[in-house]
């Protein structure tokens, strides 16, 4: 678990615009948080945050521009969920699109998350999307997701892996089509 403990982190932030020229999902973690790497005691240059696979951050995370690259660069980075109080929108709807749960939880939970990563980088918490709780050792807190998300994410399903999962359905109903409709080949 990685403590940013930093609210309003915008996208801008997360990955600034000089690395958003890829036409590639992948390859932006080591630009994630670049400004603020160069700061040598920079919460991700740690080693004793290495590897971390949760982010705990202040209220707002992602506000900002749309960019989708911050949840790949997240992604990328090793991280498979986000905590904060709250989220900017879009950032939060790509971050489920990347397969990322961004979860809500009081700013008094997170405060406690972010206070523990920082006394015991070791400390380990579970992200249960079946159970809707973050788990560790003497307590667990729950959270509100929709349901959809919930599934698609349980699932691993993303938006095309959505449609190829009613494939069978979409061939029906294009098979029964009337032919002056217009067809998709």
């Amino acid at each position: 678990m990685m403590p940013l403990d930093r609210a309003d982190v915008d996208t801008d932030q997360i990955i600034p615009k000089q690395f958003l020229k890829r036409i590639e999902r992948t390859g932006y973690g080591p630009f994630l948080f670049y400004d603020w790497r160069q700061q040598r005691d920079f919460v991700l240059n740690r080693p004793e945050h290495e590897g971390a696979a949760v982010l705990v951050a202040g209220a707002n995370f992602g506000c900002g521009s749309s960019r989708e690259h911050a949840t790949w660069a997240i992604r990328d980075a090793g991280f498979r969920a986000v905590i904060a109080p709250s989220f900017g929108d879009i950032f939060r709807a790509n971050s489920f699109k990347t397969g990322i749960p961004a979860v809500s939880l009081t700013e008094s939970q997170v405060r406690h998350l972010i206070d523990l990563a920082g006394e015991d980088p070791t400390a380990v918490i579970e992200i249960d999307l079946e159970a809707q709780e973050v788990r560790g050792e003497g307590f667990g807190y729950r959270f509100e997701i929709d349901p959809f998300v919930r599934e698609c994410l349980l699932k691993g399903l993303d938006e095309i892996g959505l449609v190829e999962h009613h494939a069978t359905a979409i061939a029906d109903y294009e098979s029964h089509r009337l032919e002056w409709l217009p067809a998709v080949k």
